[in-house]
């Protein structure tokens, strides 16, 4: 049976997580893509997201969203055995998301994308619970587009 995924339940579940305060970031995102695919893991994932808001722990590197999104990326394609060559899958994924959320954003450096902006700052809030929407929704496309034979776009 294929199950149906509504991509914009996706980008707004994570989204009100942010926007709520419930979850930063990266937590939204692998919260929300976890409960929406219906994945029978353990919320232990949603905590090892926890060190990666506002990028890295707060370090303004790498933006906690994109790691939230490789990590959603990895429940699905990523590698539990020694040497298995699933990794290269994950990694060419990795590759794509990042590539698409750089084109789209122009940086993945938190402290770039945030220029400018205080920490909590309403503007602030608003940059980061949309990069957070963009990461899931992206992260969930590419999910349904690989596993088209157990899943599908409820919506787009």
């Amino acid at each position: 049976m294929i199950k149906e995924i509504d991509v914009l339940k996706i980008r707004n579940t994570a989204e009100g997580y942010y926007r709520n305060g419930d979850y930063y970031c990266s937590e939204a995102i692998v919260k929300t893509i976890k409960d929406e695919f219906g994945l029978e893991i353990s919320d232990d994932i949603i905590a090892a997201a926890s060190g990666f808001p506002i990028g890295l722990g707060g370090s303004g590197c790498t933006c906690g969203a994109v790691v939230g999104g490789i990590m959603a990326l990895g429940l699905f394609f990523g590698r539990i055995e020694p040497k298995d060559e699933k990794v290269n899958k994950a990694m060419a994924l990795t590759k794509e998301l990042h590539d698409t959320f750089k084109t789209n954003h122009k940086h993945l450096c938190c402290r770039l994308l945030t220029k400018g902006m205080e920490l909590g700052a309403p503007n602030h809030m608003k940059k980061c619970i949309s990069l957070t929407g963009d990461v899931a929704i992206e992260a969930a496309q590419i999910i349904i587009r690989e596993l088209d034979q157990r899943y599908c776009y409820k919506s787009i």
